[in-house]
C-alpha cells in the first residue's frame, strides 16, 4: 500500500511550553529519532531499512489559536491506546476524555497538547 501521508507540521503558541510534552509523547509513538532542528521539535520514524518513514514537527508560531482539527493516531490495541493515554496525561496532556469505548468496536482516548491542538489515540476491531 502506498504511503498516505509524509510528515507533520504542527505549530504552537510556546515552543518551550510543550516541549516536554513531546520529547516524551512523540518517542512513545514510533517518532524515536530526535532530528534536532533549531526552531523545531521533530521526531522521525525510521524504517528496519535505517530511512525515514515519516516524521512529526512542532513549531512556534506566537499567534496559533487552535481549532477544531485533531490529529488521530492508530494503536493496534485497547492496550495500546491504554498506554499512550497514561504516557500523554503523564506529560500534561490537558481535556482528557477517556480512554473508552466510543461506539462498539471502536475504543479511543481524546486530548490537547498546551497549546490547544487535539489529538486522538484509537483502535478500531470493526
Amino acid at each position: 500500500m502506498p504511503r498516505r501521508f509524509d510528515h507533520i507540521d504542527l505549530r504552537v503558541r510556546n515552543l518551550e511550553e510543550v516541549r516536554a510534552f513531546y520529547d516524551t509523547f512523540l518517542p512513545a509513538l514510533g517518532f524515536a529519532h530526535d532530528a534536532q532542528i533549531e526552531g523545531w521539535i521533530q521526531y522521525d520514524a525510521i524504517g528496519e531499512d535505517g530511512t525515514l518513514r515519516d516524521f512529526f514537527g512542532v513549531t512556534e508560531s506566537p499567534g496559533h489559536v487552535a481549532n477544531e482539527n485533531r490529529i488521530a493516531f492508530w494503536a493496534d490495541t485497547d492496550a495500546e491506546v491504554d498506554r499512550l493515554a497514561a504516557v500523554a496525561v503523564s506529560v500534561g496532556a490537558r481535556n482528557v476524555e477517556g480512554p473508552g469505548f466510543e461506539v462498539p468496536g471502536y475504543y479511543a482516548v481524546f486530548f490537547e497538547d498546551a497549546s490547544g491542538n487535539r489529538f486522538e489515540i484509537c483502535h478500531r476491531t470493526n
